[in-house]
């Protein structure tokens, strides 16, 4: 923490700091990101501990999880005509509802804003990620059973075709 950690208009006051996680417990929100000036906390209910790191050292984390996201790495950028599906929480995606399954979606395919793309299990809660636009699957993003953090891309839809 900084040296003004006492001061009561300092975000990352211990004080302050138990209040928020109380209220994340009473509106069931599993993340919260605060920023002050050069220092950044972000919390997580049920990880095991708090992150702590100035701003400009934020993207650390994402440059660890490189390895095991390769492939996603590679990909190409996005074109000016295509959107993308973001991952909405950190977990695991899965394409399929079981092994046996079809996968939810092909590259081809037509999807609305209610077609169900994944399933993102985070915390043994299996989430059905809906695709929230309209358009076709240019480009599936991630492979199967590999972890996702927020914010990630996992398809690509262009909503023109």
């Amino acid at each position: 923490m900084s040296k003004g950690g006492k001061q009561s208009s300092d975000i990352f006051d211990i004080d302050r700091l138990r209040m928020i996680v109380e209220l994340m417990e009473e509106h069931e929100l599993s993340e919260v990101d605060l920023q002050q000036g050069d220092e950044k906390i972000k919390l997580n209910r049920g990880s095991a501990a708090p992150v702590y790191m100035p701003a400009a050292a934020a993207p650390a984390p994402a440059a660890a999880s490189a390895p095991a996201a390769a492939p996603a790495a590679a990909a190409p950028p996005a074109s000016a005509n295509t959107i993308t599906i973001d991952a909405p929480m950190i977990g695991t995606f899965y394409s399929r509802a079981n092994p046996e399954s079809e996968p939810f979606v092909k590259v081809g395919q037509r999807v609305t804003e209610d077609t169900i793309v994944c399933i993102v299990e985070a915390m043994k809660v299996f989430n059905e990620i809906p695709a929230e636009c309209s358009g076709t699957v240019v480009e599936i993003l991630v492979n199967d059973q590999q972890p996702v953090d927020f914010g990630k891309p996992m398809f690509r839809i262009d909503p023109n075709a």
